[in-house]
């Protein structure tokens, strides 16, 4: 990913957080997570009493209140993973092109991660867990420079707005290319199906084993670029005179937000505007220093879907609503709101 040049600053850069305003949103994000996480493990199809969580921690299965706790934490755990992912995903990709509508799902890069994978395994027979998270991550990478290089077409170059109407286009052209290799294959059809909405409703500890490592490798990678990123947030000419690498942060950074976003559609599907919503809300509360705001995304994005996957399970009782619709339902109009406050002609 290139820089995407906008003229217009988040009207968040125009007020400057003290240090310890900061620290205690951190801190509040900490505990809104854990509540979060707690409401996780007892709420669901059935309420259990917090006797048979405390029960379950300590790795009693003996009622079943605490077989379904049991089975709550890897989910509960998966969800938090997932949504921190998502989050700094979206942040590093909004710090690298400049870009306020940038977001793993609008910019096409969840639904090329999720092609690849499909055609994987339809046509290539594609069974090891790992080697999903790999081909969703080469598949997550050409999507971003296609969008990019669709996006960068015509008089302007990459602007905001180009770039994310190829994206939504890019988007929507994969999701028909998985329905059209999906719908044949009466074999896998079941399977992808609850996929392709996004959800973690099939956490086990052996799938977080899987993607742990490539989840912390992208997680270092964007918390350590988030100096960088302060740099290139003034302009590509200014963080070169800095003795900035222009060039090398922006790959750098963009492959560990690829490594996230790929790794996180390979085991929950393509779960969508969480990298949008969350960094827009964390500028809000502790600035645009990405020192700052990756760490407060991290967090943000880990309760968000924590929390919409508990709502999605409370609210229709006994089934389950897949975490990926209630985000859409909360994200959707989120959109709206930042394409109308950013005022799409100016971008």
């Amino acid at each position: 990913m290139t820089a995407v040049h906008t003229d217009r600053a988040p009207d968040a850069a125009l007020v400057r957080r003290p240090a310890r305003v900061r620290v205690l949103w951190l801190l509040a994000a900490v505990a809104v997570l854990a509540a979060a996480m707690a409401a996780s493990v007892a709420l669901g199809s059935r309420d259990v009493a917090w006797s048979d969580v405390r029960a379950a921690l300590g790795g009693a299965e003996d009622t079943l209140g605490q077989a379904a706790v049991a089975k709550r934490i890897p989910r509960t755990l998966l969800a938090a993973l997932i949504g921190a992912a998502l989050a700094l995903s979206g942040a590093v990709m909004q710090g690298v092109t400049r870009n306020p509508l940038a977001d793993p799902g609008i910019l096409g890069v969840n639904m090329g991660a999720s092609l690849a994978i499909v055609v994987a395994v339809a046509h290539f027979g594609l069974t090891s867990p790992t080697g999903y998270i790999w081909v969703a991550m080469a598949g997550a990478a050409a999507a971003a420079a296609f969008v990019y290089g669709v996006g960068a077409l015509g008089r302007g170059g990459p602007t905001p707005l180009k770039v994310t109407l190829a994206g939504a286009a890019t988007s929507a052209a994969f999701a028909s290319l998985v329905s059209a290799v999906v719908l044949p294959r009466n074999d896998i059809a079941g399977g992808f199906r609850l996929w392709q909405i996004g959800g973690v409703g099939g956490a086990s500890y052996e799938r977080i084993g899987q993607v742990l490592p490539f989840l912390a490798a992208g997680f270092a990678v964007c918390l350590l670029s988030a100096r960088a990123l302060n740099s290139l947030a003034l302009g590509d000419e200014v963080a070169a005179g800095l003795g900035e690498r222009v060039a090398v942060t922006r790959l750098t950074a963009s492959l560990g937000a690829v490594v996230l976003c790929g790794a996180a559609t390979a085991v929950a599907g393509p779960i969508a505007f969480v990298g949008l919503v969350v960094p827009h809300a964390c500028r809000l509360l502790v600035g645009v220093d990405h020192r700052w705001l990756l760490p407060a995304s991290v967090l943000a994005g880990a309760s968000l879907l924590t929390a919409s996957d508990v709502v999605g399970r409370v609210v229709a009782r006994p089934e389950d609503i897949e975490v990926g619709i209630v985000t859409a339902v909360i994200g959707a109009p989120f959109f709206i709101h930042i394409v109308r406050r950013q005022k799409v002609r100016e971008l």
